[in-house]
């Protein structure tokens, strides 16, 4: 008891009431998307919301409780568990929306993927205190994206393509907190941003060009491409032989770029291998959604009708019309910020982003000020995965970011992701009470 009252005492209410409140306006419109246009309620996802939102803050007021650091011994197991589970459902899991990402029995189940996510936090914050005294800099970084990439790779080929990115930032977050040295992690993000543009221009060739652009098939198209990375190769292994015994500057350069291209090209064929095409189509009706009007292109045409139908104040909680006449897909899950947006407006969607915001800047303060380094390099990698969640799912509504199947944390339709969020807020709050232990 003495600890429950102290965690109470200590307790950052800003979080706390932030997320509440999150919590709050979800169970309320997942509720009105459940609303047809003739009022009639056809959906009890509300309810079970609401369960899960209960469950949820009693997990979370549990992680706040328990003290983080006697988890800090068993996170290997913890990881090498969570590592089995995600084989385990890609071989038995239940098909849902055309992934294995799901494990139980009947209408009972979860999604461990969401739960990996924080699992790797605590491994890889594990493993970043541990080493920060490492002379091998190189070496600590591949390591802590070995220890991301096996649980990004299980979930990546379940197929769940927007899951499995949520890996990256939570990596180069984290990493740069604990001190990485940055031309890794400007490597690192450089290589992930030319893979996605070598993964999507064959099909941006051909729907939205719709013709050869002169050079860049090269890129991609075989033999041109193994030539390429051929050349690739030669060109790194001469600059790194070069900056070897001359130590000039210019060749470590040239080795940086060739690597990015050998890394980059070598990344964008596994992705074409991995990747379905209607994963990839994402991308690419996100720089146009017209070209596919019907098809992929609907959902962000619809979600954009709904977000600027809302105006200034809405047209009224349940007076929606895009997510009533049922024109929003999936729109208690991925769209569910389109319907807050619809009927709520712009002030409805402001205090969204102000509760995100706040909750985002109170962990970015706790993470400054705890003295426990392998208590803010968690604190940094929730901050990572749950900005990510924030600014792809809500660009994803209006049309600014591609189609990746996130929720969106606290509003979104889900126990899983719920549990996952609220268990990482929990210990959150609880680094907080202990952000003066060293």
């Amino acid at each position: 008891m003495p600890s429950i009252r102290k965690t109470l005492s200590e307790m950052d209410w800003f979080i706390v009431a932030a997320t509440f409140s999150l919590v709050v306006v979800g169970i309320l419109f997942i509720y009105s998307s459940g609303v047809t246009s003739e009022g009639v309620l056809v959906s009890g996802e509300y309810l079970k919301q609401a369960i899960w939102a209960v469950t949820g803050i009693l997990l979370m007021l549990v992680f706040a409780v328990f003290d983080y650091q006697r988890l800090r011994d068993y996170t290997f197991v913890i990881y090498a568990v969570f590592i089995v589970i995600l084989v385990y459902t890609r071989l038995f899991g239940r098909l849902v929306n055309g992934a294995k990402s799901w494990i139980g029995v009947g209408e009972l189940g979860i999604q461990p993927s969401e739960f990996v996510k924080l699992v790797v936090i605590l491994f890889l914050a594990n493993y970043l205190e541990s080493s920060r005294q490492s002379t091998g800099g190189l070496r600590r970084f591949l390591t802590a994206f070995g220890i991301v990439s096996i649980p990004m790779g299980l979930v990546l080929v379940q197929p769940d393509f927007g899951t499995a990115l949520v890996f990256i930032p939570i990596f180069i977050v984290m990493a740069f907190v604990a001190g990485t040295d940055s031309k890794y992690v400007a490597f690192f993000v450089l290589s992930m941003l030319i893979t996605s543009l070598l993964t999507v221009l064959p099909l941006y060739e051909r729907i939205i060009a719709r013709h050869r652009i002169p050079l860049l098939f090269v890129f991609y198209e075989k033999p041109y491409s193994y030539i390429v990375l051929g050349a690739a190769f030669a060109v790194f292994a001469l600059a790194l032989s070069g900056y070897r015994f001359f130590r000039e500057k210019y060749y470590a350069g040239i080795a940086f770029a060739s690597a990015l291209m050998l890394i980059s090209g070598f990344a964008s064929m596994a992705a074409h291998a991995v990747l379905k095409e209607y994963q990839i189509m994402r991308l690419i009706v996100f720089l146009d959604p017209s070209v596919d009007k019907l098809g992929s292109g609907w959902n962000i045409l619809q979600s954009i009708t709904a977000i600027g139908s809302g105006g200034i104040f809405g047209k009224g909680y349940l007076h929606g019309t895009q997510s009533h006449y049922r024109y929003l897909p999936q729109q208690s899950t991925d769209f569910i910020f389109s319907i807050i947006a619809e009927e709520w407006g712009f002030i409805g969607s402001a205090f969204v982003f102000a509760c995100f915001i706040l909750i985002l800047w109170r962990c970015f303060v706790i993470m400054r000020a705890v003295k426990d380094r392998y208590a803010a390099y968690i604190v940094a990698g929730i901050m990572g995965m749950l900005a990510f969640h924030f600014m792809i799912n809500v660009g994803m509504t209006m049309g600014i970011m591609p189609i990746t199947g996130i929720p969106l944390y606290f509003l979104s339709y889900g126990g899983s992701s719920l549990w996952s969020i609220m268990s990482a807020m929990g210990m959150v709050l609880g680094i907080s009470t202990r952000r003066f232990r060293s």
